[in-house]
């Protein structure tokens, strides 16, 4: 099974993979704080769907 590999991908879908990566971070800080003031059942989903694409991000799975 071959690694995968971002920098063989077209110029745009890389470009919206940096881009998504840069803004997951700031979007999860405002989630948490969102979520411990009013939490719902949508943001807790929601923040568990940011917290494990910035964990994808951080050990370089996607």
């Amino acid at each position: 099974m071959s690694k995968y590999y971002r920098y063989k991908l077209p110029p745009w879908a890389r470009k919206c993979i940096f881009v998504l990566e840069k803004v997951t971070l700031p979007i999860l800080l405002f989630q948490l704080i969102r979520t411990i003031l009013f939490p719902t059942a949508f943001d807790l989903i929601l923040l568990g769907l940011l917290v494990g694409l910035l964990i994808a991000f951080y050990i370089e799975w996607i």
